[in-house]
């Protein structure tokens, strides 16, 4: 390894220390971030129940459906507020430090990067529990609750690192929530989360085949399955990974827009 990618390395790690440390402190972050999903699935899950019924569906338990798109929904609306954590840095003139000093942009991204992965991962495992308490069966085991909570952070990476750039290109927080709410309840919408693709109408079903969200709820459904298909789970991780890192270039390249400015 040379020593530029070593030093980012360690820079990466220092960064995330940082940003587990702060939510170290505010420990009540991940219970307040998982009552939406919880009112998620205490209300559709009773709401929708009987969707199961209607012809063209998988059948099967709704919670069991539900489950894997609530997962991502969480990954979606958390990933989506990452920018913010950026815009304070500018506020507070952290992030002109940063720019001044040897830290390479990319360890500043991967650091917010980590850190939403890691709470990410906590809220996802709490998910799961709360669907299985439900009444939710995952037949995929272990294997397809890991496919899971990979498939959230990639999303969540993915739109985490496009949250990021907003935020250097814009540095208002009003813009930056507009921008996510723009994208994220259609995106919602227009996926597998709560629905079966099979009985949405036909321009839904061709939107989903271009949504990363619906990538992420088609590769847990089907590594949570009693004969996961792997080949096409792998597919999906794989579209979900190149989805990710590319959001993460240009998140990374945002930086010189920021820093050309400042």
């Amino acid at each position: 390894m040379s020593a530029p990618m070593a030093a980012t390395f360690v820079q990466a790690g220092n960064l995330t220390l940082r940003e587990i440390r702060a939510l170290l402190r505010q420990p009540l972050y991940i219970a307040v971030s998982l009552v939406q999903p919880l009112v998620w699935l205490l209300l559709f899950g009773q709401l929708f129940k009987r969707v199961v019924e209607i012809p063209g569906f998988a059948g099967g338990s709704y919670i069991t459906f539900m489950t894997p798109g609530i997962v991502v929904m969480t990954a979606l609306f958390t990933s989506a507020w990452t920018g913010m954590g950026l815009i304070d840095d500018m506020e507070r003139g952290v992030m002109n430090r940063f720019l001044v000093s040897p830290t390479s942009r990319g360890a500043i991204l991967a650091g917010k990067m980590a850190h939403l992965a890691a709470s990410l991962a906590i809220q996802v495992l709490i998910v799961v529990g709360i669907g299985l308490a439900m009444g939710a069966r995952y037949p995929g085991g272990v294997a397809g609750v890991a496919v899971t909570v990979c498939v959230a952070v990639l999303l969540a990476v993915g739109f985490g690192s496009f949250s990021s750039a907003v935020a250097l290109l814009v540095r208002r927080r009003e813009s930056l929530i507009a921008a996510s709410q723009f994208l994220v309840l259609p995106m919602s919408f227009l996926s597998s989360t709560l629905m079966a693709k099979e009985i949405a109408p036909a321009w839904i079903q061709r939107a989903a085949t271009f949504n990363p969200v619906d990538w992420a709820a088609t590769a847990s459904r089907g590594a949570l399955s009693a004969d996961p298909e792997w080949g096409a789970v792998l597919l999906h991780c794989g579209y979900l990974a190149v989805f990710a890192g590319a959001l993460g270039f240009l998140a990374t390249r945002a930086f010189r827009s920021y820093h050309r400015s400042v």
